[in-house]
């Protein structure tokens, strides 16, 4: 359990050079973007370590020296690329002006366990660290899209109006022209009545499949549940390619009927695999004592199980909804133009004309992703608490 222990400052030979390496890092993404990145890890390391220097040794004012060196990066980066610069630039001071006074008052060990060595409160840290530059690394390219979806332009650039942050360089239209062509209508509208169906059928499927599973005296459940779990481990075009075989000899290949059914077997196995890990935690005494009140097998599914394990199924429902509104590979297979879904749509704009209403479309979908996973986290929160895994 961590320990709050007192903190101590730190010597110059200790916090400048990390500071140093800090800059030089903040100097190569800077230095990259104005085509010289070695003299930005230079210029970067030596700015921040004389800052660093400064500040703690010279004035020592935390609160004065974190705007003052928020202040000089801003101007600094007015200077270099305009006001998209200057509030980079004043994210930086800040941030440096944090980082700086964190070393140098020994903050960094304030909450961490007594017993570490040196290089364990290091190895803390950078774990930290790390982890943070990954998802940053994941998250840049869907944080870039979203401002270019407002591009007054037919651009997927930056303008210089945009980056000067001009109102004349951003406009809806983009998004205007999704709500009122007809080609991106149409495909919404073959997303949105094949999606909810085919989440239907993988809800349905999927959850008497895992409590099925569940069982101990089921045989082969293990076999089975790869099976069943196959779709999402197979390669999508090896899958695509086979269901086109199947359904061309059944008379299903380019019906809405087809493209349903396929989106359905991708969705199955999310279902089964979030119903599983619900049923993990699941009194099975609850149903036995239902029986024993003379309820049937339906009634105590309805009115025992499935309440408990609702938080898991609803999840599983969401993964399959966004697997199916986002699928583009197996609907090119399988699907015909009647079923051109948004995903196509994206796809064959990509493919035949460069239009920037793709950002928009893809922005929106980001937007909708983001709303259906926060339910899901908060419905496995809720899931938690009703099986006694965490507090109320």
């Amino acid at each position: 359990m961590s320990t709050l222990t007192p903190v101590s400052r730190t010597p110059v030979s200790f916090y400048v050079p990390v500071v140093a390496l800090a800059g030089a890092l903040a100097g190569l993404l800077i230095g990259a973007a104005q085509g010289s990145s070695l003299l930005g890890i230079v210029a970067g390391a030596l700015l921040m370590s004389g800052c660093a220097f400064a500040i703690t040794q010279l004035i020592e004012a935390e609160r004065s020296s974190r705007w003052g060196l928020t202040a000089l990066l801003a101007v600094g980066g007015l200077v270099l690329g305009g006001l998209a610069a200057a509030l980079i630039g004043a994210v930086f001071g800040w941030v440096f002006g944090w980082f700086i006074f964190w070393l140098f008052e020994g903050r960094y060990r304030a909450y961490v366990p007594l017993y570490l060595t040196p290089g364990q409160v290091l190895w803390h840290h950078s774990f930290r660290v790390i982890c943070g530059a990954i998802l940053v690394f994941l998250i840049t390219p869907i944080l870039v899209v979203m401002p270019l979806s407002f591009n007054a332009q037919d651009f997927f650039t930056f303008t210089p109006e945009m980056l000067r942050f001009d109102p004349a360089g951003y406009s809806l239209k983009h998004y205007e022209d999704f709500f009122t062509n007809s080609d991106w209508q149409g495909a919404l509208a073959n997303s949105v009545k094949i999606a909810p169906a085919a989440t239907f059928l993988s809800v349905a499927f999927g959850t008497l499949a895992a409590i099925g599973l569940s069982q101990a005296h089921v045989p082969f459940r293990r076999a089975i549940m790869a099976i069943l779990i196959s779709p999402m481990i197979v390669p999508l075009i090896i899958s695509a390619a086979g269901m086109y075989f199947f359904y061309s000899r059944i008379g299903l290949q380019g019906t809405y009927t087809g493209v349903v059914l396929a989106h359905a077997a991708l969705g199955i196995p999310f279902v089964i695999i979030t119903v599983t890990a619900t049923l993990v935690g699941f009194d099975n005494s609850l149903t036995r004592a239902a029986a024993n009140m003379g309820a049937g097998p339906v009634t105590t599914f309805f009115r025992v199980q499935m309440p408990l394990i609702l938080p898991g199924v609803i999840s599983g429902g969401l993964f399959a909804f966004i697997t199916s509104f986002d699928e583009v590979v197996v609907v090119l297979f399988v699907g015909s133009a009647g079923q051109k879904t948004l995903p196509w749509q994206m796809f064959t704009g990509l493919r035949e004309q460069i239009s920037p209403t793709i950002l928009a479309v893809a922005t929106i979908l980001v937007i909708i992703s983001v709303a259906l996973l926060t339910v899901v986290e908060l419905l496995r929160r809720r899931s938690e608490r009703l099986r006694g895994m965490s507090p109320g």
